[in-house]
């Protein structure tokens, strides 16, 4: 109990010394390093300043990417002009109504309409990136650390530089802000009452297009031999209207090339490859001097420097680039075509054909000139009256006068009377008032009869084109100069003959006024959804699908010829190029079928299914054929055979011709063409004579008499072989002893043949040198 006691005593005094030592510690320790503090150090102040300088760098940054402001501002002044002269003109009174003013003034106004709505785009992006920055900045202000710098007089002193240096870029950020969303705001202002006026001006012209289609056929105006009743002389206003007509016409064709130039790269892209084509064929046959070598080609209008040739090309392929160009485009463009033709036909018609042609030209001259002449109605039917008339009596004296120059020219002379017929309509129309179908008919008839004799010399260049390319390609490649050219212009005449009376029928649709009505038909009917069960569909998704198919196969079939290949024997030896070739159009044809589905938008899952109703029906019937598909594949990539090898496939002997998709052909050596299917090829065992060379070995046999010293004769006799180029010289013939009687000893003669198909050549060769050479040993041998 006493010990207890003690140690109780104890323990009160040692926790009266604890306490008194801890209290001691308390005072003298620094709390401040554990507790908790919020405020900001120096360089949270100096990052916030960092945050804020790069917030207000963007925004020269910003605003110096809105590098279209200046083009579009400038675009804008013109766009005004032609705005202007376009409301002037189309409120004009009779001279708005002539057809192709109305058809030029409406492509003017869908390209001023296209560009606003592209100044527009352009403006939207430029205010987002305004309106992004904007918000930034506006973030930055509500920054506290910021705030807190400027106001706390302490902080404003020890942050002194860089709150001068964030003035500076404030007052410069704001100043640029400023100004360009002003800039900006009067852009889009200006654009959306141009849009406004466009509209209106469309709609105008729309309006008038229709009421003119509408009212073609009804009488527009009085008869023509009825006099106009308070008339005065035309000096003076046609003087006015001339000047104002000719200002107008330059200033808003300038406007239209200027704003769509990239509609003409490619026409010029494609006349510029043209000329370098043909220029590089010529140049490589004038570098090997055979250049003698097209005079069987019979070339008239191309040379080696095409620049004519080309002009024609890039002229007459004008309106697929450009299919609602102004009217001055197309008559000016029309025009220089017909003298580039005038330039190459002079030395092929007589001097009464060409004199008749010239005729022509004049008349096709003045359409465009009393256009341009903004004359009174009156006048300007009297004007097409006489030209009516003219042009009549020029195509009735081509055909009266001319129809023994004519006969070969069966087309020209229908072309021509359907220029007559189309001049008397527009004769007959004129005089009883029928105005607008009189300017359509005139000036179909002139285009008619132009285009067709250009597009002629046209299909004639083209041919010209590729059968330089063929011979020039087939003299690189030495193979023979003679081809089959009669078969291969044909082709290409189909070719080029296509691609013609596209160019004319979109040409004479223009003129009829009928291609924008056309096409918008043909889109509604092609673009139509139809739905057959679950599977949708369109019309022009399946005629996407075959042009794709049928453009893959056309130029997988005629792709060759532009290397020269043209299908003969003289391509065999190069069996390298045969076999890309063959490469190259099952690419064409796998390509073609892909991009096909891909075109015509048919829904994958969809074909999915197509594909597993085939299978079905390969498996019930089509076994053969797929079985011939795939191994003509097989055939290709495997290339256990190539074009020109000498092969034996069962008991057919000969070389391989051609290996095709579903097929493949053996030329004998009786010349006949034997056609395999290509399942029957790879079923068989297949002797390759010429798979990884050409060399063939050959035996000769001799028998000598007994008493003849072999060992002599031996050195004489392979001298003999190898001195024969056709011999391989890398590997050794030989001389071997065979049978020996009392009387005679068999010799064999070994030797390689570097030709395979020129096998029987060499040993002939080869047989006749050895029997010389034992008649000058006096050794008889049989």
């Amino acid at each position: 109990m006493k010990n207890f006691f003690l140690i109780l005593v104890f323990a009160f005094l040692g926790m009266g010394v604890q306490a008194q030592d801890s209290a001691k510690w308390r005072k003298n320790a620094d709390t401040s390093l554990f507790g908790a503090s919020n405020a900001p150090s120096r360089s949270d102040y100096l990052d916030q300043f960092e945050d804020a300088f790069q917030t207000l760098n963007k925004v020269s940054l910003v605003t110096n990417s809105f590098i279209m402001t200046d083009a579009i501002q400038l675009h804008l002044l013109e766009s005004d002009s032609a705005i202007s002269i376009l409301k002037d003109r189309l409120n004009s009174g009779d001279r708005g109504q002539n057809i192709r003013n109305l058809q030029m003034y409406n492509t003017l106004v869908d390209a001023l309409d296209k560009s606003m709505t592209e100044y527009n785009a352009s403006l939207d992006n430029y205010n987002d990136k305004l309106h992004t920055i904007k918000n930034q900045i506006r973030d930055m202000r509500k920054d506290s650390l910021v705030l807190k710098a400027f106001k706390d007089s302490s902080l404003h002193n020890q942050f002194s530089t860089q709150l001068q240096q964030l003035h500076i870029k404030w007052k410069r950020a704001d100043s640029l802000m400023k100004v360009n969303t002003a800039l900006i705001n009067t852009l889009k202002a200006h654009v959306a009452a141009n849009s406004i006026v466009l509209e209106e001006l469309l709609y105008q012209t729309d309006g008038l297009l229709r009421t003119v289609s509408a009212k073609a056929f009804g009488k527009e105006r009085r008869y023509i031999w009825e006099t106009r009743s308070g008339t005065t002389g035309p000096g003076p206003v046609l003087k006015a209207n001339f000047q104002k007509s000719v200002d107008a016409e330059r200033k808003l064709t300038l406007y239209y090339f200027t704003n769509t130039r990239s509609k003409r790269f490619w026409l010029y892209f494609t006349g510029i490859i043209f000329y370098c084509w043909v220029w590089y064929n010529f140049r490589s046959l004038k570098k090997i001097n055979r250049l003698a070598s097209l005079d069987s080609l019979k070339l008239l209008y191309v040379n080696s420097r095409p620049i004519i040739a080309t002009l024609l090309i890039t002229l007459s392929l004008a309106p697929l680039f450009d299919l609602h160009a102004p009217a001055i485009y197309i008559e000016v463009t029309q025009f220089l075509l017909m003298l580039l033709v005038s330039v190459i036909i002079y030395k092929y018609l007589g001097k009464p054909l060409f004199y008749g042609w010239c005729v022509f030209l004049l008349l096709f001259l003045l359409l465009p000139i009393i256009r341009i002449l903004g004359l009174p109605m009156f006048l300007m039917r009297w004007y097409n009256f006489v030209i009516n008339i003219a042009s009549i009596l020029l195509g009735w004296y081509y055909l009266s006068r001319n129809a023994s120059h004519l006969k070969a020219y069966w087309l020209f002379r229908w072309v021509v009377r359907f220029y007559m017929g189309l001049n008397v309509l527009a004769l007959l129309c004129n005089v009883f008032g029928r105005v607008t179908l009189s300017q359509i008919f005139g000036s179909t008839a002139v285009y008619a009869l132009s285009q067709t004799v250009s597009l002629g010399v046209f299909v004639r260049v083209v041919e010209e084109a590729f059968l330089l390319q063929i011979q020039a390609s087939r003299i690189r490649k030495n193979y023979p100069e003679a081809f089959e050219v009669t078969e291969i212009s044909r082709s290409l005449h189909r070719f080029s003959m296509a691609l013609a009376i596209v160019l004319w029928i979109i040409v004479l649709t223009t003129n009829l006024n009928i291609y924008d009505g056309l096409s918008d038909i043909l889109t509604s009917i092609f673009t139509a959804r139809h739905v057959v069960g679950s599977l949708p569909f369109s019309l022009g998704g399946i005629v996407l699908f075959l042009g794709i198919i049928w453009v893959a196969n056309f130029l997988q079939k005629y792709i060759a010829y532009f290397f020269g290949d043209t299908g003969d024997d003289a391509a065999f030896d190069d069996k390298g190029q045969r076999s890309r070739l063959l490469v190259t159009r099952l690419v064409l044809l796998v390509l073609g079928f892909l991009l096909a589905v891909a075109a015509s938008g048919l829904p994958i899952d969809k074909i999915t299914v197509v594909l597993g109703a085939l299978s079905v029906g390969i498996g019930l019937g089509l076994q053969t054929i797929v079985n011939n598909f795939v191994s003509g594949v097989i055939l290709i990539f495997d290339r256990p055979l190539r074009i020109g090898d000498t092969v034996e496939i069962g008991d057919k002997k000969g070389r391989v011709k051609e290996i095709g998709i579903r097929s493949s052909t053996l030329l004998t050596d009786d010349g006949a063409e034997v056609i395999m299917p290509n399942g029957d090829v790879l079923s068989h065992n297949i002797v390759n004579w010429t798979l990884s060379n050409n060399y063939a070995r050959v035996v000769l046999p001799f028998t000598l008499d007994r008493s003849v010293e072999i060992s002599n004769l031996k050195n004489e006799l392979l001298g003999v072989v190898k001195a024969n180029p056709g011999v391989v010289e890398r590997k050794e013939p030989e001389l071997v002893l065979g049978n020996v009687t009392s009387k005679n000893i068999e010799i064999r003669i070994f030797f390689w043949c570097k030709d395979f198909s020129r096998v029987s050549t060499t040993t002939g060769e080869v047989r006749t040198a050895i029997y010389q050479q034992l008649e000058k040993m006096n050794i008889e041998a049989e």
